[in-house]
């Protein structure tokens, strides 16, 4: 279908950031734009008629057009204009001003602006009482209003973009704004163009009905994702024709959930035809690799998916304001007891004259006021003088102050990320502080702890272990770099001729591995790389997961002969002959090939997707092969300096080692018969005299016995052209001698790879959504089992030996995080056999395996033998903290497949109980599986997590890793990133009765108060009397908890969260395995609510937004599974390390900083304010003042208002090296040491105290003089300047210029202000008048003196109170501020003592030995545990006692898990209770527990034991303690 132009329309749209560059000013409206105006105006748009509050009805707009509007029931929906805006030009003011009203000082300093008004109680003139509150309400309604500004502008961009809607008068698709697209509009859309709307798929350019789509827009991932069109729609060949749409659509309301969407889509003849959300387009992603698509509109504007998420920023509160909004109460009512005793005071001073006094003025009826009523008044009066008790720039100043903090940690380059640059985002401004006060930090593991770069460590297939040990060895010496030839010629022993590109990176002209759009040292750019405008730069784009470690993988080479082995049986497969099967290992590779959803695009155009294999010849060894082959050899013979010892025959039997049967097969495949006729006619004597000079008789006779006798006789008759010491016995030497073996097979090798091989077809990329995907395609790729090309209805994979396999999709089952698999149903090519491919959790697949094979024992047998060595396996390598995938098939008969796909069609059709009926099918479908194998993917640690985890521990904060991983994978990741030490005592609770988990969390509790009671007892007698404990304990009495999804959820929701958190809080670190999102953030909010604790989370996937959310301070990383977490935080982050800094450094700044703001603007006010109260009892309580109302204002507003802001951006009080140096400074802000009630309570003292100073000493000297009131208030007014500046001098650490300027500005300010006002001011405030007042003043010495000494009088107790706390009392802080002072060599080994001391004040470590028959009698409770690492299986080395564990009892041991509650009894353990010196024994330190519930020695424990709870030792070659 055609488009046309309408004049004043773009018709190239560019996106900048989110939106386009170029704006439709001048857009033609729409068919149904202009009614739909007149209907919005008259306000009947928004009165919608639901018909259906649970389904929406969409049909064509096309039928009714602009006339016949009104029976459009599309019209009551929602339009696609937004408007994100809370402003108009009308509404701005009142609005903003009722926003502003909303809280509670703006009210508080309006209500006291207009009581001033009052003439009876005004203590001011009206309207200069309204100008602090005035300005204060100005910047923010400024601030409010370019907030809103800018919102207007990006909606106007947005609401005038272009896409092209069909219009039914013009016949064509003509461009439009997208304000103009309504519910019901055909859209269509062409390669990299915006989505405007929700739209529902309906034709797709693409053959096979796909559209591809980037919503890094959406949710920052970067990976393609496939929409495919709506089954039952026309043929993707022919044209899409929008008028001959008929099909009225019944679907879901609008709502959030970007990952669910279902409908159907009723045709004429009343047949329904399913979809979901794999045919949405949703608005703001972005179409790729297709040239056009359309589809009509069923959500617009704010009713899209993506404007429903868009919910803005959460507004958090931080702990500081919190406790300011406490005590701005305490100062309310501060402030009335101050009032009310003023007025108490007026009323009793009144009641003291005789007569009334000249100055009190009767009304007009002759009556003077009561004395309740000149007190009641008074009080309002007092009020009013005394406002400004309450600081009313205080909320204005800390905006400020935190958004120069965030500036700072912006700009921080210790934050920043140099391979993904990405510098740390603060998205909350309001709560910078809360980082220096965090008391539990809940992390997810995978992508936050470690890379989320999946790289493929080793598999079992069949029951057999493949360690992969090469493999292994490239991952530790990875540098991202290629590898050394000399180590890939090892791997070169194991490759045939023709096997095409899949290993790994070699020298050139060996076989290269599958390449990448990016080389081995491009960094993967994440969520910034700039966005594709065409082909032209789709060269340049990055493919995720595709770095050098986990694309390149070494090949195992006893698996790789297999594999190859079964590739030559798979390919001799025939439908024709039915007892034929696929072998597992076949089998095996295919699953890692195929069950994805992984794209497959070219190096040179990695967005373009392959759907057609390259073109390949037929595999083989051709004519021209053979020729380019001795060539080759020829010049690697001739490169060689060897003896000529050695001839051809070491040629032969290189040929025939290294080739084998499979290259005669080959040939006389490929050649035949007619090969020795081809060879003498097609190349005459000069080839076989090539042949034999080069090779000699022996490789004639090699390959006549391998490709037939008219081959050999064509090579033999040129023979004895080669004498015997010519050619032959270089190349034979060549070959065999020289440096070793490995030189001349490498040689030979290399020459047969480069030419016996298939022409080398197009490099590939990999596009996978997830990183395991990718690396189990990659891992595919290196067993040469590739995946070439990939359409929705066919996948082709190309086995080792060339053959092309071409699969078609019956149908796919995609991963859910409740099935926990993935399932790809074929038809496979050669058997024509439906075979269902399964991939998953371990825990799911190995329960719908099948029980048996019916009518075979042996096979029976095996089945059974196969699961046990593969769960063996599953279990070592979680112990070895890898990630584990079973891989399972199954094969159906067409009948069963055909009864299963209708039932899967009418699920899918269904609106009620649609996701019920589609697990029903996909559970009917997954069982009675046959186990393949198994994965073991390894996720590194990031780099600096466990310094950083040290660090955080060290600071006081108990750090839980929320994990959906098995237990044992993240019990291994706790010890290697040291999250559980070696020293812990670690606690493992698994069971599923709620009973149970009752009585294990009593015991676990019970056993750990004891544990601290002995702890606290043999710290009592440290360095006195150091005897021995009368039971073994863990040194320091550090625990840790381990508890697994089934047992997290019975304490939720059973009532025993008391108990869950007693237990947690005693320990340091807790790992909840198998949790669910829901569950993450139910522990969250359990802490929070229950302990009162500040948590903060950190994710870096989707599953972990809600817990991010729940916490006070969420973090996201920037990782490799999309910005959803990003986008739902509070600061975002690249790497885990980055958390140290921002915790240590950046929150103890910020706390610091503005606890020391807050409380120093309440020092401020109270001091400044109690000037004018001491004046009252001068005055009769009268409300008058001393100073002039204009420097009132102006003290507060503006000289005592920069500096304290720049105070709480700049200050240090210790640098950054000293707080990374020693973690422990962090308690300060934990403990909230700066800012609780018992400072606010002495500041406000020291405030009453600089103030009776500030005003008395001035009384005191001006007693009798004959000054007049301006003249006595002015050096008052001045010295409470200088004494709050001073104060504010002592509190700061560190010295800036900006700070000193601020400083002397202030001063420089008030002293030219009021110089000026002194002398232009006559009349200002009459009867008194501050004319020439100051300049007067200044000629004195009397003023100077009051100065200079008033100042240090009211700052010296101040002062004094630091002297003693630095000499005494000297905390944490003010000694790392000492240590700071001292030269570099005597700093760092004074912090080094200082952290000693620290350390041995906590008892971290102290122990001491273990008698005998304490370990004696807790020998029965005593077992291996299978969370602790390999080592902690086996007694420590060298120890004699240590051998009574013999290897069948260890591994008995070993097999033992969680989820079987079996209690097993350490032999091992007893002989070591004999030993003379149980300390140094394996089990030193342990505890013994209460009365053992497990089994009977012997009994191995069933299924009914419910549950199980692990007391982990303190080293980690130590037994644990099992209840």
């Amino acid at each position: 279908m055609s488009r046309k132009i309408i004049p004043g329309c773009f018709s190239r749209m560019l996106w900048k950031k989110h939106f386009f560059k170029e704006t439709c000013c001048h857009c033609g409206a729409s068919d149904t734009e202009m009614p739909s105006e007149e209907l919005e105006k008259r306000g009947k748009v928004r009165k919608r008629k639901k018909k259906n509050e649970n389904k929406r009805v969409v049909i064509s707009n096309l039928p009714f057009g602009s006339k016949k509007w009104k029976e459009n029931p599309n019209r009551y929906y929602s339009s696609n204009k937004i408007k994100t805006t809370k402003y108009t030009l009308l509404t701005f003011l009142p609005k903003n001003i009722y926003e502003q009203f909303h809280r509670f000082a703006n009210v508080y300093f309006v209500f006291i602006a207009l009581l001033n008004f009052v003439p009876v109680v005004n203590a001011f003139q009206p309207e200069v009482s309204l100008i602090p509150i005035s300005v204060i309400m100005a910047i923010t309604a400024i601030k409010d209003a370019w907030e809103d500004f800018r919102r207007y502008k990006l909606d106007k961009e947005i609401n005038h973009m272009g896409c092209y809607i069909y219009s039914r008068e013009e016949r064509a698709y003509v461009e439009r704004c997208w304000k103009d697209v309504r519910v019901g509009d055909f859209v269509q859309l062409q390669s990299n163009e915006t989505i405007p709307a929700d739209i529902l798929l309906l034709h797709s350019s693409d053959q096979s009905g796909i559209c591809h789509l980037e919503t890094a827009n959406l949710d920052g991932e970067t990976n393609l994702k496939q929409r495919r069109v709506v089954t039952g729609n026309p043929s993707q060949n022919t044209l899409f024709e929008p008028e001959f749409f008929q099909n009225t659509i019944v679907c879901e309301m609008p709502n959030n959930d970007l990952n669910k969407f279902k409908g159907y889509m009723e045709q004429p003849n009343h047949e329904r035809v399913g979809f979901n959300i794999d045919s949405l387009l949703l608005r703001g992603c972005t179409i790729r690799n297709t040239e056009a698509a359309v589809g009509i509109v069923i959500y617009a504007g704010h009713e899209t998916k993506a404007m429903l998420n868009n919910s803005g920023p959460r507004y958090k509160r931080s702990r500081i304001e919190r406790r300011m909004n406490r005590d701005i109460v305490l100062c309310v009512g501060l402030l009335l007891g101050m009032c009310l005793l003023g007025a108490v005071g007026h009323a009793i001073w009144s009641g003291t004259f005789s007569e009334h006094p000249p100055y009190d003025v009767p009304d007009g009826n002759g009556n003077f006021l009561s004395p309740v009523l000149a007190g009641f008044y008074t009080f309002l009066t007092m009020i009013i003088l005394l406002q400004t008790l309450i600081p009313i720039s205080l909320y204005v100043s800390i905006e400020l102050v935190k958004l120069g903090q965030a500036f700072l940690i912006h700009n921080d380059t210790d934050l920043y990320d140099e391979a993904a640059d990405l510098p740390i985002q603060c998205r909350a401004l309001n709560i910078t502080e809360d980082l220096g006060q965090i008391q539990y930090i809940f992390s997810d593991k995978t992508g936050t702890l470690t890379e989320n770069k999946m790289v493929f460590r080793r598999c079992t297939v069949d029951g057999i272990e493949f360690s992969h040990q090469e493999n292994a060895k490239r991952l530790e010496t990875h540098k991202g770099l290629d590898w050394d030839d000399e180590d890939l010629a090892k791997l070169q022993h194991f490759t045939l001729p023709a096997v095409p590109p899949g290993g790994p990176v070699g020298r050139q002209g060996t076989l290269r591995p599958l390449r990448r759009c990016q080389s081995a040292r491009a960094r993967f750019q994440g969520h910034t790389r700039s966005r594709s405008m065409g082909r032209q730069d789709s060269a340049q784009a990055q493919v995720a997961f595709s770095s050098t470690i986990e694309k390149d993988v070494t090949p195992d080479s006893r698996l790789l002969r297999r594999v190859r082995e079964a590739a030559l049986h798979t390919e001799s497969l025939s439908p024709f002959l039915p007892t034929k099967t696929s072998t597992s290992f076949t089998d095996f590779f295919l699953a890692l090939a195929i069950c994805n959803t992984v794209l497959v695009s070219t190096a040179t155009e990695p967005r373009q997707r392959v759907t057609v294999p390259p073109p390949l010849k037929p595999s083989g060894i051709t004519l021209e092969k053979i020729h380019q082959m001795f060539q080759r050899l020829k010049l690697a013979s001739l490169s060689q300096s060897f003896s000529s010892s050695q001839g051809g025959p070491e040629l032969g039997a290189s040929l025939g080692s290294q080739c084998g049967p499979e290259l005669g097969a080959s040939l006389g495949s490929q050649c035949g018969p007619e090969l020795g006729a081809t060879l003498g006619s097609q190349c005459g004597s000069e080839l076989g005299a090539s042949l034999g000079s080069q090779c000699g008789p022996e490789l004639g006779a090699s390959l006549g016995s391998q490709c037939g006798s008219e081959l050999g006789a064509s090579l033999g008759a040129e023979e004895p052209l080669a004498g015997p010491g010519s050619g032959a016995s270089a190349a034979g030497a060549g070959l065999g001698h020289g440096d070793g073996p490995d030189v001349g097979t490498a040689a030979l090798e290399e020459v047969l790879q480069s030419v016996g091989s298939s022409p080398v077809p197009p490099a590939l990329c990999y596009e996978a959504e997830s990183p395991d995907e990718a690396a189990l395609v990659h891992a595919a790729h290196a067993y040469s089992v590739s995946l070439v090309a990939r359409t929705p209805r066919r996948v082709t994979v190309r086995l080792p030996q060339g053959t092309l396999l071409a699969f078609d999709i019956l149908h796919s089952l995609p991963f859910d995080s409740v099935r926990k698999r993935m399932s790809v149903v074929v038809r496979h090519p050669l058997t024509k056999e439906i075979v269902v491919y399964t991939k998953g959790a371990d825990s799911v697949i190995m329960d719908l395996l099948e029980d048996s094979a019916k009518g075979d024992s042996g096979a029976e047998k095996r089945m059974k033998r196969v699961k046990a060595r593969t769960q063996k396996h599953l279990e070592h390598y979680a112990r070895d903290g890898l990630r584990t995938l079973c891989i399972a098939k199954k094969v159906l008969s067409e009948d069963d497949f055909q009864k299963w796909a209708n039932f899967r069609r009418e699920a899918e059709a269904a609106m009620d109980n649609r996701e019920e009926l589609l697990m029903e099918t996909a559970q009917h479908l997954e069982t009675n599986l046959t186990l393949l194998g198994a994965t073991g993917i390894e996720d590194r640690l990031q780099e600096g997590v466990p310094d950083t985890i040290v660090a955080l521990r060290e600071a006081g904060i108990q750090i839980w890793v929320l994990t959906g991983d098995k237990q044992e994978t993240a019990v291994n990741i706790a010890y290697s990133c040291k999250l559980l030490h070696q020293r812990d005592t670690v606690f493992t609770i698994n069971t599923e009765n709620k009973e149970t988990c009752e009585s294990l969390l009593d015991l676990t509790l019970e056993e750990v108060k004891k544990s601290r009671e002995r702890h606290t007892r043999r710290r009592r007698f440290l360095g006195i009397i150091p005897t021995p404990s009368p039971a073994p304990e863990a040194p320091g009495a550090h625990f840790g908890l381990v508890i697994d999804g089934r047992t997290l959820s019975l304490a939720l929701q059973g009532g025993l969260e008391e108990k869950l958190l007693a237990l947690a809080g005693q320990c340091r670190s807790v790992l909840c395995c198998r949790s669910t999102p829901l569950q993450k953030a139910m522990v969250v909010r359990l802490v929070r609510r229950r302990l009162r604790g500040m948590a903060l989370a950190i994710g870096d996937g989707a599953n972990d937004v809600s817990m991010i959310q729940a916490a006070d301070v969420g973090i996201g990383i920037s990782g490799q599974e999309g910005m959803q977490a990003v986008m739902a935080s509070d600061f975002a982050i690249a790497r885990f390390k980055h958390l140290k800094k921002l915790l240590l450094v950046h929150g103890h700044w910020c706390y610091t900083r503005l606890a020391k703001m807050v409380i120093y603007f309440f020092y401020k006010n109270v001091s400044y304010v109690n000037l004018l109260f001491w004046y009252q009892f001068f005055c009769g309580f009268s409300g008058s003042t001393m100073i002039d109302y204009w420097q009132m204002i102006f003290f507060n507003l503006f000289f005592t208002s920069v500096p304290p802001i720049l105070f709480g951006v700049l200050d240090k009080d210790v640098s950054a090296e000293t707080l990374l140096s020693l973690p422990e400074l962090y308690k300060n802000g934990q403990n909230s040491e700066i800012y609780n009630l018992s400072t606010f309570i002495i500041t406000m003292l020291d405030a009453f105290y600089q103030s009776l100073v500030c005003f008395f000493v001035p009384y005191l000297v001006y007693k009798d003089s004959d000054i007049d009131v301006f003249s006595f208030g002015n050096p008052i007014n001045t010295i409470s300047l200088l004494t709050i500046l001073l104060h504010q001098a002592l509190e700061m650490k560190t010295w800036t210029l900006c700070q000193l300027v601020a400083m002397l500005c202030s001063v420089a300010s008030y002293l030219v202000f009021s110089l000026i006002y002194n002398a232009v001011c006559l009349v200002c405030n009459p009867p008194t008048n501050p004319y020439w007042v100051l300049e007067r003043q200044l000629s004195e010495p009397t003023f100077h003196l009051l100065c200079l000494l008033t100042p240090l009088a009211a700052l010296l107790p101040r002062f004094f109170i630091f002297a003693l706390r630095g000499t005494f009392g000297a905390s944490l802080i003010l000694k790392a501020q000492q240590i700071e002072k001292l030269p570099q060599g005597q700093r760092d080994l004074q912090i080094h003592k200082l952290r000693a001391r620290t350390e041995a004040a906590s008892g971290a470590a102290v122990a001491f030995p273990a008698p005998n028959d304490d370990l004696d009698q807790s020998t029965s409770h005593l077992c291996v545990s299978p969370f602790l690492p390999p080592a902690a299986a086996a007694p420590p080395q060298g120890h004699p006692e240590g051998q009574g564990l013999s290897a069948s009892e260890g591994s008995a041991l070993g097999q033992h898990t969680p989820e079987e509650g079996c209690y097993f009894y350490n032999r091992w353990a007893e002989e070591e209770s004999a030993a003379p010196d149980s300390s140094a024994g394996p089990f030193s330190g342990h505890k013994p527990l209460a009365a053992s519930r497990g089994t009977a020695p012997g009994q191995a424990g069933g299924k009914g034991a419910r549950g199980s709870a692990h007391y982990g030792s303190h080293r980690r070659s130590v037994s644990a303690v099992t209840l």
